[in-house]
């Protein structure tokens, strides 16, 4: 379970090397026993560690093998429910709380980024939402006033605006969000697992959980070489959950997305594509995104799953796509591809959950992990240390509920965005 070209693609040859770290091994004790070490367990662990509590993460592969290491790379504001619809789902009180949460959570990445020095290609130069049609043109119209509303600075802009910023395209309009922006995920997760070990934190690669059980006032998790004996258990290992916890699996519907990097572009081609370095995707149902990195490469990606059946026609449909998009990338096709899951729930929202005394786990981030993950794990730690009662989480506590015909459903996601990739001319 190695971090690879193979598996993460182009994150994998340009983040700077991992911390180094080892499996467990032996008994260990500690206030808090941290599984999985992407977005929401590192920055846990490094919260924690920062307040001065002993902190043990544990990661079945290496750190961000997950989501977290494989994903576009967009620190998006918010998530896809309308900013209105939220106190619907989640009550007058939750609903605006986790709005203003999750609002400001792009913000706390570039300020942990800044704080931690964490070379990551971060870039806070926002996001933008494009439109496809009159139907994607009123979405993002009524996602703007909402936003706007509640003092976000976001602007709709119109098509001309939309082709000058994105240097091609046929898109009707887009939503710039300004809250948002890019970064190098892997590079990213990398750094707040050194920040966490500067911390006192430790952390254990190759070192699944085989077994968790409440030992007392405690908790006891036991991998194939070691054991851990803590106060306290966080459960972060989201759509990638195995194990003894893999009921945090079972409620999310996994949805599978691509990636694919061009070669580092000429500088005169560079300048012609996104020259504001903003992050974008559509707003078609099977939807694509595409950014830019440090070195000048454009990263495009889809729902779709890179399986020996179906990788050569979601490459093909991402070549024709591209091209239709920025024409002057005629010929020049991609270095690398990678993909992962997505953990979708029924209503688009996170969930949070307390799976025993002195236990916590926060999942569901539908594709949005980057900022839900970091604040969460702060959130986390300060609700472990005291510091935020369980009335003043952002999420109200919820019931572990498998989502119905899961396998049937990531079946036919998966088989349908290659049927559509197949066939399609999109923009």
């Amino acid at each position: 379970m190695k971090n690879t070209s193979s598996t993460h693609g182009l994150w994998a040859l340009s983040a700077p090397a991992a911390p180094a770290t080892t499996p467990l091994s032996g008994p260990v004790e500690a206030d808090v026993v941290v599984i999985g070490a992407g977005f929401t367990g590192l920055s846990a662990a490094l919260h924690l560690a920062e307040a001065g509590k002993s902190v043990v993460v544990l990661e079945a592969g290496m750190i961000g093998f997950g989501a977290s290491g494989r994903n576009v790379g967009l620190v998006n504001a918010g998530m896809w429910v309308m900013p209105e619809e939220m106190p619907k789902a989640l009550g007058p009180v939750h609903g605006p709380r986790l709005l203003e949460f999750l609002g400001n959570a792009p913000a706390e990445v570039f300020a942990l980024v800044r704080r931690h020095g964490i070379a990551c290609e971060a870039v806070a130069n926002g996001t933008l939402h494009c439109a496809v049609g009159g139907a994607g043109l009123t979405e993002i119209g009524v996602r703007a006033r909402q936003w706007a509303a509640r003092g976000a600075p976001v602007e709709l802009l119109d098509a001309g605006e939309t082709a000058l910023r994105l240097g091609g395209g046929r898109y009707m309009g887009a939503l710039l969000d300004l809250r948002a922006g890019t970064i190098q995920p892997l590079a990213y997760v990398r750094g707040l697992a050194r920040a966490a070990l500067a911390c006192g934190a430790q952390i254990h690669t190759e070192s699944p959980a085989t077994a968790v059980a409440e030992q007392g006032l405690g908790w006891e998790v036991t991998t194939p070489s070691g054991r851990v004996r803590a106060r306290w258990l966080v459960a972060a290992t989201d759509t990638y959950t195995q194990g003894p916890n893999e009921n945090l699996r079972r409620e999310q519907v996994g949805l599978p997305y691509f990636n694919m990097a061009t070669p580092p572009l000429p500088e005169a081609l560079r300048a012609t594509i996104l020259p504001g370095s903003e992050g974008c995707w559509d707003t078609r149902e099977v939807l694509s995104s595409f950014r830019t990195d440090a070195a000048g490469r454009l990263v495009f990606g889809s729902v779709g799953r890179l399986g020996v059946a179906d990788r050569a026609l979601h490459r093909a449909w991402a070549e024709r796509a591209m091209v239709r998009i920025f024409p002057q990338l005629e010929g020049i096709g991609f270095e690398s591809a990678w993909f992962g899951w997505i953990g979708m729930t029924s209503d688009n929202l996170p969930r949070l959950h307390l799976p025993g005394r002195n236990a916590i786990a926060v999942s569901g981030y539908n594709g949005r992990g980057i900022a839900p993950g970091t604040v969460f794990g702060k959130a986390i730690a300060r609700y472990i240390c005291g510091d935020c009662p369980l009335a003043a989480m952002p999420l109200p506590v919820s019931t572990i509920t498998p989502a119905p015909w899961r396998r049937m459903r990531e079946a036919y996601y998966t088989g349908g965005a290659a049927a559509l990739h197949l066939v399609a001319d999109r923009i």
